[in-house]
């Protein structure tokens, strides 16, 4: 029996490990994102902006912190990810003059650094869909677990931040065998957006794998999320866009305190052994309950996006505070589902805690816990960053997050055993009829 080890551990506190604190001299770190080496679990890498990289080699005991440099730039965005070799991959946006925001060339073109000694040193970099003067932004990637072939999509605009409509804003798409040399960048979205950087702008672009290399991209555009699939690896894709869920509010959401923040959604495949496998989930948060009411939501599909289950609301609070920033992350070794998310369910006030959400069940169902140790109170007057970010790879979970304290940012992580979470012991699941 499980009960009083799950009841034990459900009142457990995970250590919260600070991986960055603000300075006076580099940039004030946020957007964090997360990396376990699928070869070798204690070794972890996380980055935040501009061109932050946080390694450990003895799961989460110590950790070294560097700065990424290459001759196109650092331009914040960091998204990581890694292959089934133990190599990561550390993507972001582009400033190849060094004038960031006072060059034109800012935002040419997605960056791929590439390292192979576990964070330690980085290539320095492939160049992804360089198209001046247009301008390349909000990225994500992702890696086929079988092929090892690494998928990253993103949004085009005319012109960052233009009013002018007749300015657009569209996903494109590119692929690599290693990392070192990227495919032409095609088109995916049916309905181009603005290039405002709001609700009507496309964006939000996260691609997901399948069992048997299934492709699909999912986006935000005018209060819906729309998914593009290709179900034979990238060589065709679907003529129209499938509408996938509504999102009432739309994707820039406002929340107390917070400078900006959005519901984006986040896509992942189930790729576990699991009755599950080949499922796509999708997370997001929106405000259909009310602009007092931010919740964090989750769909899945059995049929490669054809049809969706009814949305589960995934913080289990009653209503009328916000939760919101989430992301979401599947161990493929258990096929557990853990989702990350800020939550205010404790406070009539600004102060803010961090929780994990998980389910064993496909996500019909989530167990919601705290994991931050102490509230923070955000500061609308800063940056606070667009994204947290989780990964989990044989039992081991590691969310990293961004908290605020007096103004200044720090970047959080912790790393937690499955079990120490749920309660479950972790055990590599074999494949069942679903």
């Amino acid at each position: 029996m499980i009960s009083l080890l799950a009841l034990l551990n459900a009142q457990a506190q995970f250590k919260n490990i600070v991986l960055d604190t603000q300075d006076s001299v580099t940039r004030a770190p946020a957007e964090p994102s997360v990396a376990i080496n699928l070869k070798n679990k204690d070794n972890i890498v996380a980055a935040s902006i501009l061109d932050k990289v946080y390694v450990t080699k003895d799961g989460g005991k110590t950790w070294t912190k560097t700065r990424l440099t290459s001759s196109m730039g650092v331009w914040g965005d960091p998204v990581v990810i890694s292959d089934k070799k133990g190599n990561f991959y550390y993507f972001h946006l582009s400033d190849p003059t060094g004038k960031n925001w006072q060059s034109e060339e800012i935002l040419d073109r997605i960056v791929c650094q590439k390292s192979t000694d576990g964070g330690e040193s980085w290539s320095d970099g492939a160049s992804i869909g360089y198209n001046h003067p247009k301008d390349q932004d909000k990225e994500w990637a992702v890696v086929d677990p079988n092929s090892g072939t690494i998928y990253t999509a993103w949004t085009q605009f005319d012109n960052y931040g233009s009013k002018d409509p007749d300015c657009k804003s569209n996903i494109l798409f590119s692929e690599s065998s290693n990392g070192l040399k990227w495919s032409a960048p095609i088109r995916l979205n049916q309905f181009s957006g603005d290039c405002v950087d709001d609700d009507k702008t496309v964006e939000g672009a996260i691609p997901a794998v399948g069992p048997n290399g299934q492709l699909y991209v999912a986006w935000s555009y005018d209060e819906k999320i729309y998914l593009d699939r290709s179900l034979n690896k990238g060589k065709n894709w679907l003529s129209r866009d499938i509408e996938i869920a509504s999102q009432p509010g739309g994707w820039s959401i406002d929340i107390p305190g917070i400078n900006r923040s959005n519901g984006m959604p986040v896509l992942i495949c189930d790729n576990s052994e699991s009755q599950y496998r080949g499922a796509l989930y999708l997370n997001w948060s929106d405000q259909r309950n009310g602009p007092d009411d931010t919740d964090i939501w989750f769909i899945k599909s059995y049929n490669h996006g054809d049809t969706w289950s009814a949305p589960v609301r995934v913080n289990d609070d009653e209503k009328g505070k916000h939760q919101f920033l989430s992301w979401m992350a599947i161990d493929n070794a258990t096929g557990v589902i853990y989702i990350l998310y800020y939550d205010r369910r404790a406070y009539d006030d600004l102060n803010t805690d961090v929780y994990l959400a998980w389910s064993t069940d496909g996500g019909s169902s989530f167990h919601n816990k705290k994991i931050s140790e102490t509230p923070f109170a955000p500061d609308a007057e800063y940056f606070f960053g667009d994204y947290t970010n989780i990964a989990a790879h044989e039992g081991r979970i590691v969310p990293v997050w961004t908290r605020m304290d007096d103004g200044k940012t720090s970047i959080i992580t912790a790393v937690i055993d499955q079990e120490e979470l749920t309660g479950i012991p972790y055990k590599q699941r074999k494949r069942k009829k679903k």
